[in-house]
């Protein structure tokens, strides 16, 4: 087996590639690089369908922190990530860290195109990171969901526990976890497996509305009179973050040398059961929920109701992770994030934050009239 490259502090001007940007996660974490370490540069590479938004993303941020970052325009499925000749080249030689988020996280994606995305881009993605000289770090963003249908408590340390899986997003995420984890022998690797991420805890700004985001958004905007009821007991734990969280722990960690070889559930410790979750969200919608409950073919049916069916698209997926009693252990997380400042805040604290702005965000499509033309949650 060969030896892992020997943990070494970060160097002082890192060289950073970032790939998926400007993606959810990969948005904020960039200017978080830029805004606290003022001698790197970052390479992001960007699909050619979101250069634009990329270059207006960079445009907003101070001149001295856009002047470091340079677009890139590529593809991890591409040979060689569609870069120039040239481009790779002086890429393998300056690279010191990278930073693999770009995924496609609809719990709906086809097999082949979650596949060639999820798996066969990371591995190009390792290829590259095999061919930098200077690297420091692979960091990996996973998901905590590739525990598939494990019950009970789930640790940092595993990951083929015989699970099943409920979607070929998890699959896929589980496959490319397999192949860090295997280059984990010859490459610096820390990998990182979020929950569900939701917005910025200040601000309530997201830029997809999936997950326990469409529930929220069905309990606001149901256009029928009945509340939206439970599905089936809500006793299960929802495990969400909001962005800023993610992005500020996952930065901090990266940068130890003791994370090197390493996994991390990007959680909160704490979570709410789901019932508490809709309770929170209902009474912030000026809505009761009702006492009887769903069972999960009953909600799904009810998720097509016309007029709901538009909001629902992805839900009737979601709703599975509603009453999946999985608890995400992350000792790991805690002993690095220990001083550091960095704490999951309490949902409570922000889910007005959250709600605020989905109410914003229904109020302008209805104003441009765009709801009804157009899916607000296909992102």
């Amino acid at each position: 087996m060969v030896t892992p490259r020997a943990a070494k502090r970060p160097p002082r001007r890192r060289r950073i590639l970032v790939t998926g940007y400007p993606g959810f996660i990969g948005r904020r974490l960039v200017e978080r690089i830029l805004a606290s370490e003022p001698d790197a540069k970052l390479y992001l590479l960007t699909q050619e369908k979101f250069t634009g938004r990329a270059r207006a993303l960079l445009a907003q941020l101070p001149a001295s922190h856009a002047a470091r970052a340079q677009i890139l325009q590529g593809d991890i499925v591409a040979m060689d990530l569609g870069l120039a000749g040239a481009e790779y080249r002086a890429l393998t030689a300056e690279v010191t860290d990278i930073y693999h988020l770009a995924a496609i996280f609809y719990l709906g994606v086809p097999a082949g195109e979650a596949r060639r995305v999820n798996v066969d881009g990371t591995r190009q993605v390792l290829d590259l990171a095999r061919n930098c000289r200077r690297l420091q770090r692979f960091n990996h963003f996973s998901t905590c969901y590739v525990s598939g249908d494990r019950l009970g408590v789930i640790e940092e340390d595993e990951l083929d526990c015989g699970q099943h899986f409920r979607n070929h997003y998890e699959r896929t995420k589980f496959q490319a976890e397999q192949l860090v984890q295997a280059a984990a022998s010859e490459l610096p690797v820390t990998i990182f497996r979020p929950s569900i991420v939701v917005g910025d805890s200040h601000t309530g700004e997201i830029d997809r509305f999936d997950g326990i985001y469409h529930i929220g958004m069905l309990v606001m905007a149901s256009p029928v009179a009945v509340p939206l009821p439970l599905p089936g007991e809500a006793v299960a734990p929802v495990n969400m973050v909001p962005v800023d969280f993610v992005a500020a722990a996952c930065h901090h960690i990266s940068t130890d040398p003791r994370a090197i070889g390493r996994t991390f559930h990007i959680v909160d410790p704490s979570p709410l059961s789901s019932r508490r979750v809709f309770e929170l969200f209902s009474a912030r919608s000026g809505k009761r929920l009702p006492r009887w409950r769903l069972n999960y073919r009953l909600t799904r049916a009810l998720l097509h109701v016309p007029g709901l069916e538009k909001l629902a698209r992805q839900p009737a997926q979601a709703l599975e992770y509603l009453n999946h009693l999985a608890i995400y252990n992350c000792p790991n997380t805690l002993e690095l994030l220990d001083g550091s400042g960095i704490l999951c805040p309490r949902f409570e604290t922000y889910a007005d934050n959250l709600m605020r702005y989905v109410r914003r965000h229904l109020k302008a499509r209805a104003a441009s009239k765009a709801l009804a033309a157009d899916d607000p949650l296909d992102r």
